[in-house]
């Protein structure tokens, strides 16, 4: 399951006094793994700091069990290459994957046994529809994210851990904007929090303002609010991150203008229902983000790695390696994938 809690482990907290009165802050330092494979790997789900799955281009689904020594390929055999942008595991036998595309090629997968075999529990027959991303609000209830049927957006709910899926009423989703869509960039266009059985969001971008969905019935019904995060054909919220029901990031630019990003870093503190922009950026585009232990957040991207320690309220560079996701585990293990079959994981030094 994606880390959307703090814990509160002694090896991350994020100050540590010494003897002179002043703080130690442990710096964080990514350490790549060799996965043997060459696919993007979007999409991302560690379970702990042994147990972690990677998805990506060419129907590519990657597990490891030994903390990133050693990867296999256990993807499903499939009868087109799929791109598979969203996972989310529950453990090291169980995992479901989103592939995304126009019609047909927009499936979910499911596996019990480690990638020995897999289920197909479903496959859009819309034409019209196009699916981003999923979550989990536990191991049986979940919903993926299409982009707007008919000037809104779409959601298929699943209540038996993704076995079987149900497209959901509309009636309660506000209409989109012109060109407004989400962004299958990293999993993370749609998320859940710990410690709330039915709230959920979705980012987008694409229209003239980038936006933040909210729902606290599992879907059924929408609240949305703008942000001050620039939006365009290629700009916009690409991933969400929140702590708790009240405390999120987001974060995103354009990935046509990957070194430039004005205000793509903001935060909320209610829930979603309003956002501020962080006081220092990243300053470039970012794709994925997530919360670390200890309080600390992460955000990563094709230009590099940024470290929040105050609740996203400001940034700093702490890697300038190529990433597309990142995740951590409520056991403190955090990782994070890219392109050429980049994974590695985080240490604190």
């Amino acid at each position: 399951m994606r880390m959307r809690a703090l814990t509160s482990l002694v090896l991350a907290a994020a100050v540590i006094a010494t003897g002179s009165g002043a703080a130690w802050h442990p710096e964080p330092d990514w350490q790549l793994t060799e996965t043997g494979v060459t696919a993007r790997l979007r999409g991302l789900a560690p379970v702990d700091g042994r147990v972690a799955w990677a998805s990506g281009s060419a129907s590519t689904v990657l597990r490891t069990v030994d903390g990133g020594r050693h990867w296999a390929q256990v993807g499903p055999t499939t009868d087109v290459p799929l791109q598979f942008r969203d996972i989310e595991a529950f453990d090291a036998l169980r995992a479901v994957v989103l592939s995304i595309g126009p019609g047909g090629e927009s499936r979910v997968y499911r596996t019990d046994d480690g990638g020995q075999s897999w289920a197909e529990t479903f496959r859009n027959a819309d034409v019209a529809a196009f699916y981003d991303c999923l979550a989990f609000f536990d191991d049986r209830h979940g919903l993926a994210l299409s982009d707007p049927v008919d000037g809104r957006f779409r959601l298929v709910a699943t209540a038996d851990g993704g076995r079987s899926w149900s497209v959901l009423p509309t009636a309660g989703m506000p209409a989109a904007l012109p060109g407004e869509f989400a962004f299958a960039a990293s999993g993370t266009c749609l998320v859940t929090a710990d410690h709330d059985p039915d709230r959920a969001w979705f980012a987008t971008g694409g229209g003239a303002t980038a936006r933040v969905f909210r729902t606290d019935d599992r879907g059924l019904s929408w609240q949305v609010a703008d942000t001050p995060v620039p939006g365009g054909p290629s700009a916009g919220i690409y991933s969400l991150a929140f702590r708790d029901p009240r405390h999120g990031i987001a974060l995103g630019g354009d990935y046509a203008t990957p070194t430039s990003a004005p205000d793509g870093a903001v935060r909320s503190t209610d829930g979603g229902r309003t956002w501020t922009v962080a006081a220092a950026q990243p300053g470039e585009y970012r794709s994925g983000a997530t919360w670390a232990p200890g309080g600390a957040a992460l955000a990563v991207g094709p230009t590099g790695s940024d470290v929040s320690r105050d609740g996203g309220r400001t940034w700093r560079r702490f890697d300038t390696g190529s990433f597309d996701a990142v995740e951590c585990t409520p056991t403190g293990a955090c990782w994070a994938s890219g392109e050429l079959g980049r994974v590695a994981r985080l240490s604190w030094r």
